[in-house]
Parts: C-alpha cells; sequence; structure tokens
C-alpha cells in the first residue's frame, strides 16, 4: 500500500494553513490555503497539533477571543475540514495533545501559564481543567512516551517543569523536584525527547543553545544538563535568537533554527546523548519553525519573513541537508506538521 506524506504550514499574518503533498524525491505540491475562522489580527504564531490517530488538526488562535480551530483530516486526500472552535483560556504560544488525543496541552506566553483541555469525542475543544500558573513566559509544553510525564518551558524563569500527568482525569501534579534550571539568561523555549526516551534537548531563545539532558523514564525526572552546544554560527554567538529544534525518527542527527542567521545547525547525536555538530547551513529567512517528515528524509522550514518554505533533503549517512527547492507559503508561517497516511 503507497502512503503519501502531507505538510500543514500554519501561517500567523494570513491565518490560513498551507496545505502540501510531499513527493517521495522532495517536491512540494501545493494543495490548498485554508483560512483559519476566527477574528483576522496579525498574530505572532499560528501554534499546530495533530491529533495521534491523524484525524484531527488543531490550530490555536492567539486573538481574542482566544480558541482552538478544529479540523477533519480527510484520510485519503489530507484536506482539512473545518469542524469549529473551542476557548482558550488565554493567547498560546504553543499548543499539544497528550499522547491519547483526549486532552490538548497550551502554553500561554504571556498568561505566565500553561492549561489542560479536554478535547470530545468530535474533535472540539473544551473549556480547560486545569490552569496552572508559571514563571513569565510559558512557552512549550509536552507529554512524554509514556504519557505519564509533562514538561513545559519557562523562558523568563530559566527553568523547565517537570510535572506528573494523570490521563484518566487530565489533570498535571508537580513531580518532585517540580522544576529543573537551565542557565540564568538562556531563556528555554521548546524541547524534544530522544527517541529512546534517555535524553531531553531543550533549545533556548536568548542563547541559542541546545542543552542535553538525561531522562529517567521510570520517575519522569531530568538530571541537570550534560552540555550546552551552540547553534548560532561563530559570528552571531554575541547577539543569537533560537527557535526551534527536532530531531530525526531514528535519533542520529538533531537539528536547530536561528532566526538572526537565518541557518539550521545539524549535531550528530551519540550514544551517550551528546551532540556534535556538523555545520550550520543556510535556509528561509528567520526560521521560526520547522519540522522533519516522519520518515526523517526531509526537513521543511518556514521562513516567517520570507513567507515561503523550503524543502532540504537530509542526506542519512552524514547528516548534512542540502535546500532543494523553495515554495510560497501564506503570510509569516512558523509552523510545520506532517501526516502520512495510507
Amino acid at each position: 500500500m503507497t502512503e503519501r506524506t502531507f505538510v500543514y504550514v500554519g501561517n500567523a499574518e494570513s491565518q490560513d494553513i498551507s496545505v502540501f503533498h510531499l513527493t517521495d524525491g522532495g517536491a512540494l505540491e501545493p494543495l490548498a490555503a485554508v483560512p483559519v475562522p476566527g477574528p483576522v489580527t496579525p498574530g505572532s504564531t499560528t501554534p499546530l497539533a495533530i491529533s495521534p490517530d491523524k484525524r484531527f488538526l488543531f490550530a490555536g488562535l492567539r486573538n481574542e477571543p482566544y480558541s482552538c480551530a478544529t479540523f477533519h483530516i480527510d484520510p485519503v486526500g489530507g484536506s482539512l475540514n473545518f469542524v469549529g472552535s473551542g476557548p482558550l483560556a488565554d493567547s498560546m504560544a504553543y499548543i499539544s495533545t497528550d499522547r491519547t488525543g483526549r486532552h490538548l496541552l497550551a502554553a500561554s506566553y504571556g498568561g505566565n501559564r500553561v492549561t489542560v483541555s479536554p478535547i470530545g469525542p468530535g474533535g472540539l475543544v473544551e473549556r480547560a481543567r486545569q490552569s496552572v500558573t508559571t514563571l513569565p513566559n510559558a512557552h512549550a509544553i509536552l507529554a512524554d512516551p509514556s504519557n505519564r510525564f509533562v514538561f513545559h518551558t519557562s523562558l523568563g524563569g530559566d527553568v523547565i517543569y517537570q510535572q506528573k500527568f494523570d490521563a484518566r482525569t487530565g489533570t498535571l501534579t508537580p513531580n518532585d523536584p517540580p522544576m529543573i534550571g537551565a542557565p540564568d539568561g538562556s531563556g528555554p523555549r521548546h524541547l524534544r525527547f530522544s527517541p529512546d526516551g534517555r535524553f531531553i534537548y531543550v533549545m533556548s531563545e536568548l542563547d541559542a543553545k541546545v542543552y542535553v539532558y538525561p531522562y529517567d523514564a521510570a520517575t519522569g525526572r531530568m538530571s541537570d544538563f550534560i552540555q550546552a552546544a551552540a547553534t548560532a554560527p561563530d559570528e552571531l554567538r554575541d547577539k543569537p535568537w533560537g527557535a526551534d529544534i527536532h530531531l530525526t525518527p531514528n535519533g542520529h542527527f538533531l537539528y536547530a533554527s536561528e532566526r538572526r542567521s537565518s541557518t539550521l545547525a545539524a549535531f550528530r547525536v551519540a550514544a551517550d546523548g551528546r551532540l556534535a555538530l556538523i555545520g550550520n547551513f543556510p535556509t528561509e529567512k528567520q526560521p521560526r519553525g520547522f519540522g522533519i517528515d516522519p520518515r526523517g528524509r526531509y526537513l521543511i522550514a518556514a521562513g516567517q519573513l520570507s513567507h515561503h518554505v523550503a524543502c532540504h533533503a537530509i542526506d542519512p549517512k552524514t547528516g548534512d541537508i542540502v535546500m532543494l527547492k523553495r515554495y510560497p507559503a501564506g503570510r509569516s508561517p512558523n509552523w510545520i506538521e506532517f501526516v502520512v497516511l495510507p
């Protein structure tokens, strides 16, 4: 059975989602520009999330009244059909679902909090069941692979929260300890789990470094970081601006975007979790968000200021990336999600 890969790009200023088909050869075939219903005022991001069963795409609106739009994903053609909107408690910089797809996790940068909202069986997001106050500028939130723990970042507080998660009730409670520190002024932003579950990689915004934290999956606890790997080119390390981070599905390579230089840093991942820089590669202007396709062959970066996305081929042996082609997207693209369908 032939699988097809679809790419969804969240565009903040045009408040729509660009839909592409990613071919086996790395071409992006444009399929649609789907409006996200709601008050149209320029937003800083349009965060997206895909349900684990690939039935729904969620788009967070950072305009009042804050809401999350749900789209049904056509199981054959990958098209998006608007289902409806549900309330969000604040302007959310980041959304994700838990591993069951029954709860939406959201982080509010300006509201200094994270929330947990039920997702109904029809895909609509319901009013938040829990709101947790954080140190300044909550930026990202993810459930760990076991779905027993949730981690979220405070960019202004220089900490990563580690919390227990009850998937039955959708409730967060502090782990012991409830948080782990990052260096002062680093600004932890986004985070990713290694595929083997042994490490958490944290991308910082203000110093544009990737921090490598050992992770005990049994207890849901991080240990102090063992490495801080710079992502900005040497000439920009005095004033970097980190953004996004992703690993290939096999865990062999890690990539991070740096907005000041409009580059992607590529790293080889060692058996002990540490990172070795492969190089810095040019991409779209101000790459706020990017993604790696589920087969690990292509990296697609969104240029927030270029209004284009670029498809890069990943060399499976070296980790080098080569830009194949650029494609127009909506205005201010900043978020990339993938779905593979039979």
